[in-house]
């Protein structure tokens, strides 16, 4: 299996500092970084670990799911996942408080009940949850009509 990358420039202090997250594998983007904007309600035009995290994790969620509801023999029409990660206090410095997992979906094959626990199993299986155990993850599942 293949290993992806990300590099991370940073200049100056904590507070005054800022940096810039390449994609490195892919190539695909570099996004800004910075410790005020990371912190701030407005992200004003920047990144946040936080941010990438929540990007991966939704679509983690998403391919894992899209997966175990092939595997019930059901069909994926469209799948709208958002993943929500809070940052908090910690003695010292920061941690990742909470994750709220939220997908609406519209399959062909299963009924609300199965939905929800197909996507349960999807939250439990998925390696970005594996990966964030010490996080609370919390998943809002639905299907729309």
């Amino acid at each position: 299996m293949p290993t992806r990358s990300a590099r991370t420039a940073w200049t100056g202090s904590l507070q005054e500092g800022s940096g810039q997250v390449e994609l490195t594998s892919s190539g695909l983007a570099t996004f800004n970084v910075s410790f005020p904007k990371r912190v701030a309600d407005d992200a004003g035009g920047a990144t946040s670990p936080e941010e990438l995290i929540a990007a991966a994790h939704a679509s983690c969620f998403a391919m894992q799911l899209s997966a175990l509801i092939g595997d019930a023999g059901a069909t994926v029409q469209n799948l709208d996942v958002r993943a929500d990660v809070s940052l908090g206090p910690d003695d010292p410095g920061f941690k990742l408080t909470a994750i709220a997992l939220t997908v609406r979906g519209e399959v062909e094959g299963l009924d609300a009940a199965a939905f929800a626990e197909t996507a349960q199993a999807a939250k439990e299986s998925c390696p970005v949850s594996k990966a964030l155990t010490g996080v609370e993850i919390t998943l809002d599942a639905a299907l729309e009509t």
